[in-house]
């Protein structure tokens, strides 16, 4: 695929999230999808853990949805490189079993592989994300 098409891929992906449609998402993702968000403590964030392959993406996504109403998912800058598309954004999220609301700006790294996303990594803002999530 070429950039163009990797981009318009990355860029789906987010409408489907901020659509709230999975299964839209679904078939963006590779059967063999590697998903980590990095320094996501399973034990504080019960809805982030490491992803493989489509149908656990599935599980992932609906924990996530149900963990997080997300308010703002905005990906605000997209960088291409082949097949790698980095993307720089924000995001404002209730989490719904404390109540509190989360501002945090991330950076996340996709990988395609024959126009289907294959691997993916997150770097948010933890220490925002740890206030709004642990419970006092």
């Amino acid at each position: 695929m070429n950039e163009q098409a990797n981009l318009q891929t990355v860029q789906r992906f987010y409408q489907t999230i901020n659509d709230g449609d999975l299964g839209a998402t679904l078939k963006l993702i590779a059967d063999d999808l590697d998903w980590k968000d990095a320094g996501a403590d399973k034990e504080i964030y019960s809805w982030s853990t490491p992803v493989h392959g489509r149908e656990e993406f599935e599980h992932y996504g609906k924990a996530t949805f149900e963990a997080l109403e997300f308010q703002v998912f905005q990906p605000d800058e997209f960088i291409v490189d082949r097949d790698t598309v980095v993307v720089l954004g924000h995001e404002r999220c209730l989490v719904r079993v404390t109540g509190r609301v989360v501002e945090a700006n991330w950076a996340q790294i996709f990988t395609l592989r024959d126009g289907l996303i294959c691997k993916f990594r997150e770097y948010s803002d933890t220490a925002a994300w740890e206030a709004g999530v642990v419970k006092r």
